[in-house]
């Protein structure tokens, strides 16, 4: 009987102090069940400092398949973008430091890619937590709440979707796609799915594909996280401009709202025109009520599943969540990708990365 071809692929890893995680995560990868598979895997590293690079290089040791680069530029496109040019293999798969793989996951990713057709595939966005903290912000993650109704979050949902966390990707499709943009410091895996699908292509989801995330443990920590992801999320509507996305414009327009009601009800009270004043305070709170009331009913069915001790500390998470995303959402209106070339009060805050 002919013998089935060796598929080829390469596994890129972005990473930079994840000393947490580091070893963790390289078991994960180097326990895949792979059968007819042949990997490499490529660590770029971002001149970790933590004792994630002494790891890497045990495992340099160890492992004739894997290889360390350096990512001067300590962001995470650049970082892709170098080990894809290093890759041999002809299928590319995205892994994450902050994050373990099911024993299968190589596997499924291979057998989805070629069974769909797709141009990008992954699996749902799953959560271990260690800790009250960590583990209340996971419960969060996976709430419609908290993720506006984004499919990745659903471990269920089998489908075309607009991103996928990771990826999986023949390397032909950079051809047509190009590879990561270098100006996103964050999101580059939403800039790069948009243009797959911009350009006719599907983005697959399917749930055989498993990996847990480690969310942050901390609400400081997650706040920078998210204000992050909002100004760079924006900077890809910015980019994309036929791009639109209702559940990423709500947190801006609720912000903008809850800030523009109680400066015209100052305005207002200031002017003598008192109806006004009232009009604004009244929409205020209509507002402030509503968010209060889904609010707490998201941390009530939460809390009902998950344990009642996460009650009074959902909404929090949830506010978090929700505000930070706004902030760094309408922050990128005043600071564009393209002006954090130059110094300025705002570019630490948005180009580094917090872990």
């Amino acid at each position: 009987m002919p013998q089935c071809p060796v598929v080829q692929i390469s596994v890129v890893v972005p990473c930079r102090n994840e000393i947490r995680h580091i070893r963790a995560f390289l078991d994960s990868v180097f326990r895949q069940e792979l059968g007819g598979i042949e990997m490499e895997v490529l660590v770029a590293d971002g001149m970790s400092d933590d004792g994630t690079r002494q790891v890497l290089g045990e495992f340099e040791s160890r492992f004739e398949t894997f290889r360390v680069l350096d990512n001067p530029e300590q962001i995470v496109s650049t970082a892709l973008n170098r080990a894809i040019r290093e890759a041999r293999g002809e299928i590319i798969i995205r892994m994450d430091a902050h994050t373990i793989y099911a024993p299968d996951y190589v596997r499924c990713c291979v057998e989805v890619l070629q069974e769909t057709k797709a141009e990008n595939v992954g699996g749902p966005a799953l959560t271990r937590a260690n800790g009250y903290i960590a583990e209340a912000i996971a419960h969060a993650f996976h709430t419609a709440f908290a993720r506006g109704g984004a499919r990745f979050r659903d471990p269920r949902y089998e489908g075309s979707v607009d991103t996928v966390p990771y990826g999986c990707w023949k390397k032909s499709t950079l051809d047509r796609t190009g590879r990561f943009d270098e100006m996103q410091v964050r999101s580059e895996d939403f800039e790069f799915n948009v243009r797959i699908v911009s350009s006719g292509g599907i983005v697959w989801q399917s749930p055989r594909i498993t990996s847990w995330y480690w969310p942050r443990a901390s609400l400081s920590r997650l706040f920078w996280q998210y204000f992050q992801y909002g100004f760079w999320k924006a900077a890809v509507f910015r980019k994309h401009r036929a791009v639109k996305s209702w559940r990423n414009a709500v947190p801006r327009a609720c912000l903008f709202i809850g800030l523009v009601l109680p400066l015209g009800a100052a305005a207002a009270s200031l002017g003598g025109w008192v109806q006004w004043r009232e009009i604004f305070l009244a929409n205020w709170f209509v507002l402030a009520g509503l968010y209060l009331i889904a609010s707490f009913t998201a941390a009530f069915s939460v809390a009902k599943r998950e344990g009642w001790s996460f009650l009074p500390f959902l909404p929090i998470v949830f506010a978090t969540y929700h505000l930070s995303y706004a902030l760094g959402s309408v922050l990128e209106i005043l600071y564009h990708p393209a002006t954090l070339d130059r110094p300025n009060p705002m570019r630490r805050a948005l180009t580094a990365i917090n872990r």
